[in-house]
Parts: structure tokens; sequence; C-alpha cells
């Protein structure tokens, strides 16, 4: 079985080395944009060409979106592709994020196309660093789960894992629905120009919600439908 990892935060990020290292030892293609793309959403690019530059036989830097990549491995680069796996976002993609994030659209466009998609994304707490080891050992244990079921024609996965202090024990992963509640939408205004100035961590946290279940220091899993 063939798997294609993306992202949305650079094929360099170290959140896609951590996801390589949790899917250590599988048939892979790395197929994620040359730059920084985090916030674009499901933006598609059909007016321009998308340079596609191969840095070795199993890596592929793309001048496009999450979903550019997606498109272009799919249909391209790697047609017999099982999987499409995004991420390791640094940073959560809970509840209203989905609509936002380029790791999310990247396994939703391979929904659109048949294929299993599962993003993951790693909450943020503050300014504190993220361990990548710690978040690839938790990213294979969960994978190996979700992998191993069956496919479900239009859905696809999103995991958000937790931001813990060193030392903690391993958390708990909780299967739950997304959020519904809207960002926190708060600006700072200079005479004509809104500067967005809204807290992560200050948005709603219904109960049992993917935002509560993650801010909680557990393992979000929601199943999400096209």
């Amino acid at each position: 079985m063939t798997l294609i990892l993306t992202n949305d935060d650079g094929i360099d990020a170290p959140g896609i080395r951590a996801l390589l290292k949790a899917v250590e030892g599988q048939k892979v293609i790395v197929a994620a944009p040359v730059d920084h793309l985090s916030g674009c959403g499901h933006q598609v690019t059909t007016t321009k060409a998308i340079n596609v530059h191969r840095r070795s036989v199993t890596e592929y830097a793309i001048a496009g979106t999450p979903a550019d990549c997606t498109r272009i491995a799919l249909s391209h680069l790697c047609p017999e592709a099982k999987f499409v796996l995004s991420g390791i976002n640094a940073g959560g993609n809970l509840g209203a994020d989905v609509y936002i994030s380029g790791t999310v659209a990247a396994v939703r466009e391979a929904a659109f196309h048949g294929v299993s998609g599962i993003a993951v994304s790693h909450y943020l707490k503050g300014k504190k660093n993220v361990d990548w080891d710690t978040a690839a050992r938790w990213t294979k244990q969960v994978l190996a789960d979700l992998m191993n079921r069956s496919p479900e024609v239009g859905t696809y996965w999103n995991i958000n894992l937790p931001h813990l202090e060193p030392g903690d024990p391993d958390p708990e992963v909780v299967f739950c629905q997304p959020s519904t509640q809207p960002l926190p939408v708060n600006y700072r205004v200079e005479e004509d120009d809104y500067y967005y100035v809204g807290k992560y961590a200050q948005r709603d946290r219904t109960s049992g919600t993917d935002v509560d279940v993650c801010f909680a220091g557990k393992i979000a899993v929601t199943r999400l439908r096209l």
C-alpha cells in the first residue's frame, strides 16, 4: 500500500518529517508545497502553471496549495495510492478550523476522489515548543487504528494532538464530534486597518466536542463528511 504525505506548512517543515517517522517502513510518496501555506483552505490553482520539482525518487516539492498537491499526486505521481496523510500541522485544526485549514483540505480533496484521508494537527499551547518525536509516536498509534478500519466513502479523518508537559502520561484517544461554534472574532482597529486579535485558546469549549477534548489534554479524533 502506498501513502501520499502532504501538509500546508511546507515540505521542509518539522511536522511532515514527524509524519514520515510515524509511517516508517511503509511505501511513501511525499508531495508537499514548496512554501508555507497555513490557512489557505481548499484553494486550488487553475490559471497558471504549477511547478513540480522532483527532489528524489519519493519526494516532490510542489509550487501549489495542499489541495493542488493531492490532485497532482493522485492524478500523475501516484495514482495507485490508497491513503493521503496530511500534517503534522503546527497548530490545531479543530471545529471551524477545518474550513480554513490547508492541512484538512488536502485530505478532503482525496475524499472527493474516493481515496481515504487522515489529517493530523498538533494544538499549540502558547509559545511552548513541540516535541515532534512524541507527536510522531502518538500519531503512529492512532494511524494504526484508523488505517485498519473499513473505509467509508465520502468521509475523512481529522486528528488533533494535545500540547502536554514533558513527562505527562500519554493522552487518551477520544472519538468525538467537531465543534460547530465560530472562532473568536475580534479586531484592533487603527484608522482604516483592521488587525485580527482573536485568541484561539478562548474559543467555545462545548463539552464533548473536539475543541474541548483536545484542550483537556486528549487526542481528539473526528470523522468528517463531504
